[in-house]
């Protein structure tokens, strides 16, 4: 796990970031496709909003000795985004900055022995480390963010960011094995069980897009010519 102070750091810098943007953002604009298919500006705003809210109450939960799951039930999750994406700008708006604050006030009030254990997604849903927490939340924030296609993208991700980022999803398995270079980290990870694969190069950012399943790849190099597929997530 990366060290927490730096996590929580990397999660406020994320935030002013993304509040900024939002903050900019015209009322119509929300209502303008992003780059998630199927959804709007207005509903990756509201998956944030209510993510922010849902970790938020699982670290509530571990602080206080009364554990529970981020969501009622995934079909509850989707309904709930739809809803909050349908509500008028401004309503959103000062929701999505209430939840940031909310996951910050839960986050710092974590003591050391709070993060042990683990919680449900949904009941008898998959299970996830309390300590895994603030690096899910610093993904959602900075691959969220560019996915609103309002200006911030991959390439304004810091070399920090991009790190963590790259060294968490070494652990997501593979179908087969290949290897990674951030040319301008000047850093190679591998990737799957076994030696060999294609090694694909790119700056941090584009690696880190193309492993979410995202883009096209077209700005990496591979040295077989041929890019390893990624599940979107």
């Amino acid at each position: 796990m990366t060290d927490l102070t730096v996590l929580t750091g990397l999660i406020d810098r994320a935030d002013a970031e993304l509040v900024r943007t939002v903050d900019a953002l015209a009322g119509a604009a929300y209502a303008e496709p992003s780059l998630l298919p199927g959804w709007t500006r207005a509903h990756v705003v509201a998956h944030l909003t209510l993510n922010a809210e849902a970790l938020a109450g699982v670290l509530h939960g571990a602080h206080v000795g009364e554990p529970q799951p981020m969501y009622a039930s995934v079909e509850g999750r989707d309904a709930d985004i739809a809803g909050l994406a349908d509500a008028s700008p401004s309503a959103l708006r000062e929701r999505f900055l209430a939840s940031t604050t909310l996951f910050g006030e839960a986050l710092g009030a974590m003591g050391e022995d709070d993060w042990a254990g683990r919680f449900d997604r949904v009941p008898d849903g998959p299970t996830f480390q309390h300590a895994d927490i603030p690096l899910m939340r610093l993904r959602e924030l900075e691959i969220h963010h560019a996915d609103l296609s309002a200006g911030y993208t991959p390439a304004d991700w810091s070399d920090e960011f991009a790190t963590v980022l790259l060294d968490a999803m070494t652990r997501f398995r593979t179908s087969t094995p290949f290897g990674i270079r951030a040319i301008d980290l000047d850093r190679s990870w591998h990737f799957g069980e076994g030696e060999g694969g294609p090694v694909v190069s790119g700056t941090a950012g584009a690696l880190g897009w193309w492993l979410t399943g995202r883009g096209t790849g077209d700005d990496l190099t591979s040295d077989t010519n041929e890019l390893p597929e990624m599940e979107a997530w």
